[in-house]
């Protein structure tokens, strides 16, 4: 539908989405896990209009209309009403991060038409008033308490690296999944993690694929015991076929991702390999990893005449 609005600002963000994680569990009996940003991004919209801080947002998007809220009230500007719109490749309910990018992107825009600082730390700590959260608005690749928010850092910059991201069907709430108590199985794996987070952060200081990929190769095979997929042993052996550096999960989620150098010819070569011995395969998508972080697309004051597209 359209309408006009007496519009006061506008402002548009974006949020990229991720292939999984890289790692996540619990260590030292706190959650966290360690982001995959890849290049597929959730842009926001948010307009502003004089009234008393109503917020109009696509009827499939209550947790994005959530986030608005929470960033007016943030703020103490319940003086305004939000028109939310979303746009959005993302699919939902497979661990690339859909509501989190969505969620993300809503604050910033909303801070960004409020003519407000709003620092990633921040987007996270409103982001988890929503639902557990992925860790792709803070800078680079990084480290988040994904429940809580008591742990929330960059790790450092990815070094070039692709994705075959594999969607093999189905999807997971998660919400209600990580509703779910797992505590004494994440106690028993911590040593697995803790192996994982090492790999990684030795990965991305020293700038090595291989051992990001180690360290993403050991949290899939460890959360096989929290979220079973039954294609990862498959995957696990085309992928080391293919020369990959190794495979990551979604913790939370259904797709697998075979991680490779930067090199968009044997990515591709991945994927049409990938179609030809991997049963169940939904979709495919190759993507660069990038970091993470909340971008503003645009930002205009008292625009004229102003009409707004929603899905």
């Amino acid at each position: 539908m359209t309408q006009t609005a007496n519009i006061t600002s506008t402002a548009a963000a974006r949020a990229p989405g991720s292939c999984g994680e890289l790692a996540q569990g619990m260590l030292d009996g706190g959650y966290f896990l360690v982001s995959c940003p890849i290049d597929m991004y959730s842009t926001a919209t948010v307009a502003l209009s004089l009234g008393s801080g109503r917020v109009d947002a696509p009827a499939d998007a209550p947790k994005s209309r959530r986030a608005v809220e929470l960033t007016l009230a943030h703020f103490g500007r319940l003086d305004v009403d939000a028109r939310l719109s979303l746009s959005s490749p993302l699919p939902r309910g497979k661990g690339m991060a859909s509501s989190t990018a969505d969620v993300s992107a809503a604050i910033a825009a909303t801070a960004a038409a409020l003519d407000a600082d709003m620092p990633p730390t921040m987007i996270a700590n409103i982001a988890l008033q929503v639902e557990p959260s992925d860790g792709i608005m803070l800078p680079g690749i990084a480290m988040l308490d994904h429940k809580r928010g008591s742990i929330a850092k960059t790790l450092g910059a990815p070094p070039s690296m692709r994705v075959v991201a594999l969607d093999f069907g189905g999807d997971v709430d998660t919400l209600a999944f990580n509703g779910v108590n797992r505590d004494s199985a994440l106690r028993r794996l911590q040593p697995q993690f803790s192996e994982a987070l090492a790999l990684i952060e030795r990965g991305i200081r020293s700038g090595s694929p291989a051992d990001i990929g180690a360290g993403a190769t050991c949290s899939a095979a460890a959360n096989q015991q929290l979220l079973y997929k039954p294609q990862l042993d498959a995957v696990l052996r085309l992928a080391d076929e293919l020369g990959a550096v190794g495979v990551n999960a979604a913790h939370s989620g259904t797709v697998l991702g075979m991680l490779f150098l930067d090199d968009n010819d044997i990515a591709e070569n991945a994927v049409s390999k990938a179609w030809e011995s991997l049963f169940g395969i939904h979709r495919i998508y190759n993507r660069r990893i990038v970091g993470g972080g909340v971008t503003l697309v645009e930002k205009s004051e008292k625009p004229e005449g102003v009409s707004l597209w929603q899905r």
